[in-house]
C-alpha cells in the first residue's frame, strides 16, 4: 500500500500513486480547462466520476482540450 504505478499520460510515461484518481491527475498535470475531456484507455469519463475513477498500472490517460468556436 502507498506504492506507485507507471501509466502513460498524453503519450509520456509517468509514475503516480497507486490510488491516483482522474481528479488527482488533472490537478497534478495542471489540466484545469473547464471544457477538458479525459479519456482513460480511450474511453470517455463524465466529470462527475473524476474523483472516484482510479487508474491502474499500464493505463493510458489522454487529456483533450476541445477547440470550440469558429
Amino acid at each position: 500500500m502507498g506504492g506507485s504505478i507507471r501509466i502513460t499520460v498524453n503519450g509520456m510515461s509517468e509514475e503516480v500513486p497507486e490510488s491516483a484518481t482522474l481528479a488527482f491527475l488533472i490537478e497534478r498535470f495542471d489540466e484545469m480547462d473547464p471544457a477538458l475531456i479525459v479519456e482513460p484507455n480511450g474511453r470517455f469519463v463524465y466529470p462527475k466520476e473524476y474523483g472516484t475513477k482510479t487508474v491502474a498500472e499500464g493505463d493510458r490517460v489522454e487529456f483533450i482540450h476541445p477547440d470550440f468556436g469558429g
